[in-house]
């Protein structure tokens, strides 16, 4: 796959581009992703800034690129799912039926939150089906979720499943409420 992002272009471009990046570029330390230096100020320039050397660059670079929520092109995969959710939920099943529910639901901070739950198929559900692991959601639900990520961090800090939701005008800090 080609990579989207390139360290040559600068961040207001990628951010423009991409708003999904925000995070990541504020979990590396660059805060500048709405200041005036974003325009003009390529990711090498700012990471440099930063005093990031050229592999961790290369590695910030390539990370942005695993993030990249591509714009949905194929009806019958409306939601990507990346390998570390694929695999987390691999290490969640018991049985074989099961698969992880995704669910849009009125609450939260912003208006609709995320749950997710360990389930099986019902009637009505949409199932994406990726390397024998099944995400299950509802119709209601997959049209808010329509063209979102899925990914997963096992970080010692906001460790669990987050979706990145292109349809989300707006977002709570906490990332689990959307509106």
């Amino acid at each position: 796959m080609e990579a989207k992002i390139k360290k040559d272009m600068t961040i207001g471009e990628v951010i423009t581009d991409h708003p999904e990046l925000v995070e990541v570029f504020m979990e590396e330390g660059v805060h500048c992703v709405g200041c005036g230096a974003a325009t003009f100020e390529t990711i090498e320039q700012g990471l440099m800034g930063h005093g990031k050397t050229e592999e961790e660059i290369n590695n910030f670079v390539n990370s942005l690129n695993e993030v990249v929520v591509p714009k949905p092109t194929d009806e019958k995969c409306p939601i990507t799912i990346s390998d570390k959710a694929i695999n987390k939920v691999k290490t969640l099943i018991e049985k074989d039926s099961q698969g992880l529910r995704i669910k849009v639901v009125d609450g939260g901070c912003s208006g609709h939150k995320y749950v997710y739950q360990l389930d099986e198929v019902q009637d009505g559900d949409e199932v994406i089906e990726m390397t024998d692991v099944k995400f299950i959601v509802d119709k209601t639900s997959l049209e808010k979720l329509k063209g979102s990520k899925l990914d997963y961090s096992d970080g010692l800090t906001n460790a669990g499943f987050k979706i990145v939701n292109p349809n989300a005008k707006a977002t709570c800090g906490c990332g689990m409420s959307f509106s």
